[in-house]
């Protein structure tokens, strides 16, 4: 089964704000998303591949009431807390960050734990006490491991992103390895995908990872996890799209912005092209 994902990051800040939403008004932009796309995705058959969407949290609500019935699209959120509620325990003391038992009761059905942004972010917060180096690393995917946890245990599917920095390109083995390891250690593997971003080459000016060395990824993680699915998350796009589709060993994407000059951001026929690009229909 294939997978198409869409981390839509903070894309809902308007331009005059420094951000890339020239789609919709900020209390609208949800619905149109959802109602841009789940007629285009219709045509594709849902036992064949899945659609799952991960927005800001305040976009959630808007985007599940905006879903026809039978639609393709899946609603998720860009990450849950490492604790959760539980009845005649914490009923939800949990000032600034989303547990999985509100992103369940919202309406969502998967999430997205462990992308590069999430992982910088937690190492940023323990470099400020002073830790750094493996044993930071090793924290965050413990930490990692405790979210997909809550998420599964509150049905919902989780997309896990792994991947190295260049300052670790030649210990990726180790690296990968053990994001692996700790961060799935005593998971439910059936309800995870992973998603694979090479960090060392996203971004403006740098080389963005070619077939051979993807595919050696994509070999090494199936052979850690027993074959697990895992997606190309560095992300899919139309300048890759095809070259990802000839990897048999790659089991989807996930996709961000859809335009990358002039006007950048995230357009929604835009999206449903690079998705007919890698489908081939």
């Amino acid at each position: 089964m294939k997978h198409i994902f869409l981390n839509l990051k903070r894309f809902d800040v308007p331009v005059e704000l420094g951000g890339v939403n020239r789609l919709a008004p900020m209390q609208d932009w949800g619905t149109a998303i959802v109602a841009g796309t789940q007629d285009g995705l219709a045509k594709y058959d849902p036992a064949e591949v899945e659609f799952a969407m991960y927005l800001p949290e305040a976009h959630v609500l808007n985007a599940v009431k905006a879903k026809k019935p039978g639609s393709a699209v899946k609603i998720g959120t860009q990450g849950v807390y490492r604790m959760d509620t539980a009845v005649g325990g914490n009923f939800g003391a949990f000032t600034t960050n989303r547990s999985a038992s509100a992103v369940q009761a919202m309406g969502c059905e998967s999430v997205l734990i462990g992308h590069c942004e999430e992982r910088n972010d937690k190492m940023g917060i323990l470099a400020e006490a002073g830790v750094t180096g493996k044993a930071a690393t090793e924290a965050v995917n413990r930490i990692l491991n405790q979210e997909i946890k809550c998420a599964i245990a509150r049905g919902l599917s989780v997309l896990y992103c792994i991947g190295e920095k260049s300052e670790e390109q030649e210990q990726w083995q180790e690296v990968l390895g053990a994001q692996l390891s700790i961060g799935l250690d005593g998971v439910d593997k059936s309800k995870v995908v992973i998603a694979y971003e090479p960090i060392w080459s996203i971004g403006p000016g740098k080389t963005p990872a070619d077939k051979p060395y993807i595919t050696k990824i994509v070999r090494f993680v199936k052979e850690q996890t027993g074959g697990m699915d895992i997606v190309y998350g560095g992300g899919l796009k139309t300048d890759n799209a095809e070259m990802l589709a000839s990897i048999d060993e790659i089991d989807g994407g996930l996709i961000a912005l859809t335009r990358f000059k002039g006007e950048i951001g995230f357009y929604p026929d835009e999206y449903l092209d690079i998705i007919r690009l890698y489908m081939g229909k």
